[in-house]
């Protein structure tokens, strides 16, 4: 990752990933987009990606107006581990780390379960449909072999099959993190998502957290209704924009 600015950076991944220079630029304001803008224009960047609060609406109109386009709304949630109910076990799941060697099952399993997905980058048709679903893939992948991304990976089995993973990051001593999560589509609707968030509030509490954050796009209303039931609640939302400088 080449950092110039604390606001904005280029993503190797994401050049990885699509084959075209990407900077990131995750908590933009009125105050610093013409820097953001700037760096873009210095580093020969073909794609932004961009988020701002979405209560701040004069960011949000100047960034459209400078040709940005939305293509997803974030919400983060928030639970307190020590006041929060603790949910049903589900019978037949079985929640443990993943083992070594099960890291492309982990790979294959979020390829079919975020295929089509509705994010950022399905949202911006100059994106190549394949790739996008093949970064959530890399992801799950990357975050099961690199501790810098990942220190901890849950994986659901249900006599003996994969049918989904939680991927977990300290973000801070105190605070533990939901960062990718997926159950295998034949198995959502069965309580195995139900039993990984319980599992991963019980590892985030033996880690020393306190709380736990997470986040999803709008439109993903399935798993906002367990988080409602796990005692997590809306603690703010994101726009994410693309902006191409073609």
């Amino acid at each position: 990752m080449d950092s110039v600015l604390p606001h904005v950076y280029l993503s190797d991944i994401d050049k990885e990933r699509f084959a075209i220079e990407t900077a990131r630029a995750p908590e933009v304001t009125i105050e610093t987009l013409q820097s953001v803008l700037d760096f873009c224009y210095e580093h020969t960047v073909q794609l932004l990606i961009a988020r701002c609060n979405a209560s701040d609406l004069k960011t949000v109109q100047a960034m459209e107006s400078n040709g940005f386009f939305l293509t997803d709304t974030l919400l983060y949630y928030q639970c307190d581990i020590l006041t929060t109910p603790a949910a049903r076990n589900v019978p037949h799941i079985n929640i443990s780390p993943v083992h070594p060697g099960e890291e492309d099952m982990v790979k294959n399993m979020a390829y079919e379960a975020f295929r089509g997905y509705i994010g950022h980058y399905h949202a911006d048709p100059k994106l190549d449909r394949q790739k996008c679903d093949e970064a959530y893939a890399s992801w799950a992948y990357r975050s099961c072999i690199r501790k810098d991304i990942a220190d901890q990976v849950l994986v659901a089995k249900q006599d003996g099959s994969l049918k989904g993973f939680i991927v977990l990051k300290m973000h801070k001593p105190e605070e533990g993190q939901l960062v990718l999560n997926a159950v295998h589509p034949e198995a959502q609707g069965s309580g195995v998502y139900s039993a990984l968030v319980s599992a991963a509030k019980e590892w985030c509490f033996q880690q020393g957290a306190k709380r736990i954050t997470t986040s999803t796009h709008l439109p993903n209303i399935a798993v906002q209704k367990v988080w409602a039931r796990h005692g997590f609640w809306l603690t703010h939302a994101d726009c994410t924009f693309h902006k191409w400088f073609d």
